[in-house]
């Protein structure tokens, strides 16, 4: 498995394992992450893994930068691809496509010359993959997206998109765990919380887990808002 060591500032060292975004080079990413995070290493203070690297995060005051590269090279000599694929998870996210929750659904298909209802197929019909958690607690940068739907970010970001809201942006679909300033284009809403402080698993999505929309109608949306739990959508 071919990969690069460097520091990062003096309290991390950075895994690189090149320079584009693919499936095959983040599914290094994954197994790399899930290897590091199950070997439990004491002085390690963070793991952050980006579509094509991890970041090691170590307390600087009990270990040198040569001793956590001595440790995690050990580590990646035991990395096993396959090993990483078989504990993803698939989530399935119900999705309401429908009034004041896709604000943004009807100029979307204009500009791709599609009704309304295609986009929704095509948006809800791959299997995502969790390439990315940040932005915003939870927030999960999704690779997979048709690309008869890639659209541009909004010319002037919103003071604020609600909760649960599901958005387009260039090649990515995201959803908001939290409300937030945004400049993606809203095409639905999920009542499922992506961040809660309340769970013992404070963000329903971990890098390499699977997403899968369906599309609800209003009342199921208010149904599952007030009874749905979250184990409920996680296989």
């Amino acid at each position: 498995m071919d990969y690069s060591l460097h520091p990062l500032g003096n309290q991390a060292l950075i895994i690189t394992f090149g320079d584009e975004i693919s499936k095959t080079l983040h599914e290094k990413v994954i197994a790399t992450y899930k290897s590091l995070k199950r070997a439990h290493i004491p002085y390690v203070t963070d793991l952050v893994p980006t579509y094509r690297s991890v970041a090691v995060y170590y307390n600087w005051r009990t270990v040198s930068y040569f001793e956590v590269e001595q440790c995690v090279q050990d580590i990646l000599k035991t990395v096993q691809l396959e090993e990483g694929l078989r504990e993803q998870k698939v989530i399935k996210l119900p999705v309401c496509y429908e009034g004041e929750f896709a604000p943004d659904l009807q100029s979307l298909a204009e500009f791709h010359t599609m009704s309304q209802q295609e986009v929704i197929e095509r948006h809800s019909d791959p299997n995502y993959l969790v390439y990315m958690v940040g932005f915003l607690p939870g927030f999960p940068y999704l690779g997979g997206l048709d690309d008869k739907l890639e659209t541009p970010r909004l010319q002037t970001p919103r003071a604020e998109v609600p909760r649960g809201s599901v958005g387009i942006a260039g090649k990515q679909t995201g959803v908001y765990p939290v409300s937030s300033p945004g400049g993606w284009h809203i095409i639905g809403n999920t009542p499922i919380k992506l961040f809660d402080v309340k769970r013992e698993q404070l963000a329903l999505f971990e890098v390499g887990d699977q997403l899968k929309f369906y599309s609800v109608t209003r009342s199921e949306y208010d149904w599952i808002d007030e009874k749905g739990r979250v184990e409920d959508f996680i296989h």
